[in-house]
């Protein structure tokens, strides 16, 4: 059922505030994402004109606010088990398995994380027009580990932000073929669709084919990225066990970096087609065929809680289907030694 549609009278203590802070603070509306929300589908009226999301309110001052018809989704409840590491009536911390799609689009429509939140016995609130409940971040759909899901809208407000200001902390490990690559660093670049193929992302380059790799500059396209890397074991082939943190999140950002760079994941199958397999012993060959997918894990992450304000952390080792191959070629480490 609908809500009604309400005035809402500008106070003494709320004048000079922006319209759409007000909002996020109203009991009916109740975050800041759905003011935002309504204020971008000209929802919210003074005088009968439409008021954007930076307008500086005055005392006395009376803003219409009608509230969306709540929108049908199709989006169908899925039953699978997700083995959660964090739960209260806030967020969700969870273990993603590799083959599950984060959220709906094209070819995945039923069959996502978001399906299997919604079979969950969990009150997920939904924002407005918005089919991806508690989304805050994602991993690609072969990679495995922690995501941290928001339950309320409060929550999601909060650790949306938190990303924004790039304040969570996130691991990932993967093995990779790395020859050549230097035992620690960085790579930076501007990633952005890869002009022949829309399933990928390249960096960008100058006329010279060099990537663009200087902070600040300006272009049309393409969104700034760094990721660091440790090396944590390397075998006399070139295979390595890597630890790397995000500064940026930008989709595909490691599997791009390090493909870049020489050094692409095992078992990627958008940005390692023919791998070539020189160099390496029967043994490796035969291990490396045989692994299953991306060789990928977000095994760490941190933040803040949105609601409680403590600091929570998490680890999660490489599941079973990577961490097998790893221990035969001998480059798994435990997280405690990380």
């Amino acid at each position: 059922m609908k809500k009604p549609d309400f005035d809402l009278t500008i106070a003494d203590a709320d004048a000079g505030q922006r319209i759409d802070k007000i909002l996020g603070s109203h009991a009916e509306i109740g975050s800041r994402s759905k003011a935002e929300h309504l204020l971008r589908e000209g929802l919210v009226s003074l005088n009968g004109k439409t008021v954007k999301s930076s307008y500086r309110t005055s005392t006395g001052e009376v803003f219409r606010v009608r509230l969306p018809e709540p929108e049908p989704t199709n989006l169908q409840p899925l039953k699978i088990e997700l083995e959660s590491l964090y739960d209260d009536d806030h967020l969700l911390v969870i273990n993603k398995p590799a083959g599950l799609v984060v959220h709906p689009a094209a070819g995945h429509t039923q069959d996502t994380l978001v399906n299997a939140l919604l079979g969950m016995d969990a009150d997920f609130e939904m924002q407005f027009g918005e089919n991806r409940p508690g989304i805050v971040h994602r991993l690609d759909k072969d990679t495995s580990g922690l995501l941290v899901v928001a339950k309320t809208s409060a929550a999601q407000d909060a650790l949306v932000a938190q990303f924004k200001a790039r304040s969570v902390h996130r691991r990932y490990q993967a093995l990779v073929m790395a020859r050549g690559l230097p035992t620690e660093g960085s790579i930076q670049s501007y990633l952005a669709r890869h002009p022949g193929d829309r399933k990928r992302f390249a960096s960008l380059r100058d006329p010279a084919g060099r990537i663009l790799r200087e902070e600040g500059l300006e272009t049309t396209i393409g969104k700034w990225a760094r990721t660091h890397y440790r090396t944590l074991a390397r075998n006399a082939s070139g295979l390595s066990l890597l630890v790397l943190k995000l500064e940026t999140g930008r989709t595909h950002q490691i599997r791009v970096h390090l493909s870049e760079a020489g050094s692409p994941i095992v078992a990627d199958p958008i940005y390692l087609k023919s791998p070539a397999t020189s160099g390496y012993s029967n043994l490796e060959k035969e291990i490396l065929t045989h692994i299953p997918r991306l060789a990928l894990h977000a095994f760490e992450l941190g933040f803040v809680h949105p609601i409680h304000g403590e600091k929570l952390s998490f680890r999660k080792d490489w599941p079973d289907d990577l961490r097998a191959p790893l221990q035969e070629l001998k480059l798994w480490r435990a997280p405690d030694e990380i």
